[in-house]
């Protein structure tokens, strides 16, 4: 293109570019972009011409050249597909006419600060730097699936329209970022794909307002790897979130987050292996919240952020915080939709035995027992009942002890004011009704009254529910020590 054929915009530009110059075409230093299509001939430059410019312009000796380019209406499609551009650009505060396309380019810095484009196609684009966006207004979907990128990728503040139908709002999947990617207060009309990406810092989505839509994908993170942190702090989430097979190494953090998914999954974090997992000072999630087979090192759940509805089966943790009574953990285990889950109760027992509440431990397992209890056929929820109610399934043994000493006393007044009568009179040993009364109810120790004394009538018959109480009682005692020195 010949320098002629350029407008005096165009001119400064160019002439700007091998020395790295600003070139600001703003009137005023707070004007909204938004406005651009009104912007004239003064401020407009053409896209073919920041494309020459960036693929043949001369160079200066002496100089670093770059496109540092501010308030200007760019008009026409900026198409740098498969480009090589050795040089920084920043096209900032700009109004963009069509969908700029960086398919497969490669650029050392991109900057599209406070810029308005009606899209972005960039996927496979490779930026030895920093890409930043931060502030865009976007009125469609940001393209940049498999983009790798040597620093941080910012989004913070940018605000993403609603897509085509079927399309995400922003694609990041498959992207490798050297650094963080940075997106506190971004706002998308659709879903956020991250898919398979690979992040070496952070990713900070706090503030953000992700709405897609009741039943639709807010962010899908499926297989995502993240080196450092995934902040969702104060998001708020229209849709669900999905983070099945995702490794975050740091902290996934939904403190004071608002997910809102009603009649489906808020939070899909199957199969992932996370180091902490934060839910706490939010309220609960309108949605089922889904960790099964989930592997977590920390997890910070309060009781009062748990949702109606969850599904824990195969979720591993090793520390549980807050530290708060056994009774106020079971509803979260009630509320399982898989129904009884075992793993969930001694998921929750060995994170009490490793900080040294046993008495917790112990009521865990005792709401185990009475919930597989309800699992039985009759005769076996028959015998659950009697285990409860003698010794809390070997977890309240002193209970057996009070009712042994109750029919000792019981058995013992009954007997002392009716003798049974002795089967040898000149053989039978003196009458004790304590010991006649324990031979009853011991089934393995004998007194030697047992034997020589024979009730009749209907005291014959309590004692024979005296050894029926007795033989019950040893069972479930047996049943209990077992099942407790099992756990140990």
């Amino acid at each position: 293109m010949e320098i002629t054929d350029m407008t005096s915009a165009e001119e400064r530009v160019w002439r700007a570019f091998p020395r790295g110059e600003n070139v600001d075409l703003r009137d005023q230093g707070d004007e909204d972009p938004a406005r651009g299509a009104d912007w004239g001939p003064g401020r407009t430059v053409r896209a073919s011409v920041l494309r020459a410019l960036l693929l043949s312009a001369p160079q200066e000796d002496g100089e670093t050249a770059s496109l540092r380019l501010a308030g200007a209406r760019i008009t026409g499609t900026l198409n740098l597909q498969y480009s090589d551009i050795d040089h920084a650009v920043r096209l900032s505060d700009c109004f963009f006419e069509d969908v700029p396309v960086l398919y497969a380019a490669r650029l050392r810095q991109l900057n599209l600060r406070r810029s308005v484009l009606p899209g972005l196609e960039a996927a496979t684009l490779r930026v030895d730097g920093v890409l930043r966006m931060s502030d865009c207004l976007i009125d469609g979907p940001v393209k940049l699936g498999g983009a790798q990128l040597s620093g941080a990728l910012f989004l913070d503040g940018a605000d993403i329209g609603e897509p085509p139908t079927g399309q995400p709002a922003l694609q990041l999947n498959h992207v490798t970022i050297g650094d963080g990617l940075s997106a506190p207060g971004l706002r998308t009309r659709g879903e956020v794909r991250l898919t398979g990406a690979s992040v070496a810092g952070t990713i900070d989505f706090n503030e953000t307002r992700l709405e897609a839509g009741a039943g639709e994908i807010a962010l899908d993170a499926e297989t995502l790897t993240a080196e450092g942190d995934v902040l969702l702090r104060s998001a708020s989430v229209l849709g669900w979130i999905g983070l099945r097979g995702a490794r975050v190494a740091g902290r996934l953090n939904l403190s004071h987050a608002r997910l809102v998914n009603p009649g489906g999954a808020a939070l899909r974090a199957g199969s992932c292996v996370i180091g902490e997992l934060w839910l706490r000072e939010s309220p609960p999630p309108e949605g089922t919240l889904n960790l099964r087979r989930a592997q977590v090192d920390v997890l910070w759940l309060e009781p009062e952020v748990i949702p109606q509805r969850v599904l824990l089966d195969g979720l591993v943790y090793t520390s549980l915080t807050p530290h708060v009574p056994a009774g106020r953990r079971l509803t979260m285990l009630e509320r399982d939709g898989d129904g009884y889950v075992p793993h969930a109760y001694e998921q929750l027992t060995a994170a009490y035995r490793r900080i040294g509440d046993d008495h917790a431990a112990r009521r865990v397992q005792l709401a185990k027992q009475r919930r597989h209890r309800g699992t039985l056929p009759w005769y076996g929820r028959l015998w659950g009942y009697v285990q409860d109610a003698t010794v809390g399934y070997g977890f309240r043994p002193l209970r057996a002890a009070g009712w042994l000493l109750s029919l000792l006393v019981i058995g013992s007044l009954t007997f002392a004011l009716h003798h049974p009568r002795p089967l040898k009179a000149d053989e039978a040993p003196q009458f004790n009704p304590v010991f006649y009364t324990l031979d009853l109810l011991l089934p393995v120790i004998s007194f030697g009254q047992e034997g020589a004394f024979a009730p009749a009538d209907r005291y014959q018959w309590f004692s024979y529910a005296l050894v029926v109480t007795g033989w019950t009682l040893a069972t479930t005692v047996v049943t209990g020590i077992t099942r407790t020195v099992s756990r140990q």
